[in-house]
């Protein structure tokens, strides 16, 4: 396994669908930081303020830039991200699926609210991971895992984040948002130097506070698939959207637009 891993971390992901990984991006900070200024200053085509007007602050995020912005592109490649998300997965292929910037500016008291990705993805499987990894030091602001909800019988709704509305017709099929502090469930919530990353399940709940601080809280993500991965339809347009992607149920993700960056 990858020196960063034990097999302790590798059960711990297995079992609760969370783990912290130290350092996984720590040589990589100076790029992923530039990479962050390039996005916010050149917004992608999904890029959203996820404020209300009148709330203090400011919330940034956007996705899929990973082949526009050479920084990303280099930490997708040169990184230990992947070869970590097979150890984790337990898969001997690694496919990108997509990259994620969340910036909360000091000041910023929006939460991200709790929400599961599994349900918002076309990807069905066991064998992925998302890796958060804050450009700054964290203690409040940092993400909030629920452990074992990657298990749960029943997905939690996914919702439109500044709506507050559902984002697919039928949601018979899927549990209502919980309140995991009044509910009293396992949150998994770290402490965090630069380049420490989170590791997740696409289906472990997770969200986060808002950022109260004096200081920026710039967090990078990569989501990756395993060996397991195929594309699944949903009752409505996915997040990210993909459009023209022409794949079908079941197939492998389409190699062109979601390459292997590692394999066994």
């Amino acid at each position: 396994m990858h020196p960063l891993l034990t097999q302790y971390d590798i059960d711990t992901f297995q079992r609760d669908g969370v783990v912290l990984i130290k350092g996984l991006f720590k040589d990589h900070i100076d790029a992923i930081s530039a990479g962050i200024e390039r996005n916010m200053a050149e917004p992608g085509p999904y890029a959203a303020e996820n404020l209300k007007e009148g709330e203090g602050g400011r919330f940034f995020d956007d996705y899929c830039n990973w082949t526009r912005i050479p920084e990303f592109e280099q930490v997708v490649r040169d990184s230990p991200a992947a070869e970590v998300a097979a150890d984790l997965m337990g898969s001997k292929r690694v496919q990108m699926f997509h990259d994620h910037v969340l910036v909360k500016e000091p000041g910023t008291s929006k939460a991200t609210p709790w929400h599961q990705d599994g349900p918002y993805y076309f990807v069905d499987g066991i064998q992925n991971v998302s890796f958060w990894s804050p450009m700054d030091a964290v203690k409040d602001a940092g993400l909030r895992c629920v452990a074992g909800s990657h298990a749960w019988d029943k997905p939690v709704l996914p919702t439109r984040w500044l709506a507050e509305s559902s984002f697919y017709p039928n949601e018979d099929d899927y549990m209502p948002v919980p309140d995991p502090d009044a509910e009293g469930m396992d949150i998994r919530e770290w402490a965090m130097e630069p380049g420490d990353a989170v590791a997740f399940n696409y289906g472990t709940l997770h969200g986060a506070r808002g950022n109260t601080t004096q200081s920026r809280r710039r967090a990078f993500s990569l989501r990756l698939v395993g060996d397991d991965a195929r594309y699944v339809e949903r009752p409505g347009p996915t997040s990210p959207p993909f459009p023209g992607h022409d794949m079908k149920p079941g197939e492998t993700l389409r190699e062109d637009w979601f390459p292997t960056i590692f394999q066994r």
